[in-house]
């Protein structure tokens, strides 16, 4: 199965040229778009897997659709522009493009290139979503900590049985011990 992919140009002969390129090379081109304006939706409804935008210089209304498209889509991006500049390449990167190809497309550096774009966006969206699993446990620890406290408090109790109170209120009510936490938390702020 290949690729689905929206091209973005602004020059319609050298998005001719590229989109032939990319067709050669395997890949579905399903939109050839002047500009990246109302792309959030057309991805959805071209179903696209990948954005290819060839560029002389990205400004900064198109760094900021390139970034909702990689963050708010889910969708690797790779840009072909003529701007060399470290502060745009850098501006691109930050925008969360995966590939930044200075010097324009050349056919034979097609596939290759959206390849390692692919495949550094999947590692970029692997290492998002173990931050938000870390993010996660770690407040779901504080809501513990918190609720043993109050617990520690309100029973005159030590660390240890709090949390062993904690943990059979978990298993009696097959819940998880952050939602007991949760809990115990909500009732002593409305207990005060």
């Amino acid at each position: 199965m290949s690729l689905r992919v929206i091209l973005i140009d602004d020059e319609a002969k050298r998005a001719a040229e590229v989109s032939a390129a990319l067709r050669a090379e395997g890949f579905a081109v399903v939109g050839v778009l002047p500009t990246g304006a109302g792309l959030q939706r057309r991805i959805a409804d071209l179903r696209a897997d990948i954005i290819v935008i060839d560029i002389a210089s990205p400004d900064r209304d198109v760094l900021e659709s390139m970034r909702q498209v990689s963050f708010g889509q889910g969708r690797p991006v790779v840009m072909f522009a003529e701007d060399g500049a470290p502060e745009t390449i850098r501006a691109a990167i930050e925008a969360g493009v995966s590939a930044y190809v200075v010097d324009g497309l050349k056919p034979e550096r097609v596939r290759p290139v959206v390849e390692v774009a692919i495949a550094r966006f999947a590692q970029f969206q692997a290492l998002r979503g173990e931050l938000e699993k870390a993010r996660s446990t770690l407040a779901e620890r504080k809501l513990v900590e918190r609720a043993k406290g109050i617990l520690m408090k309100r029973r005159r109790c030590d660390e240890d049985e709090a949390y062993r109170l904690m943990r059979k209120m978990a298993m009696d009510q097959k819940a998880r011990l952050a939602d007991i936490a949760n809990k115990i938390i909500e009732a002593a702020e409305l207990l005060g």
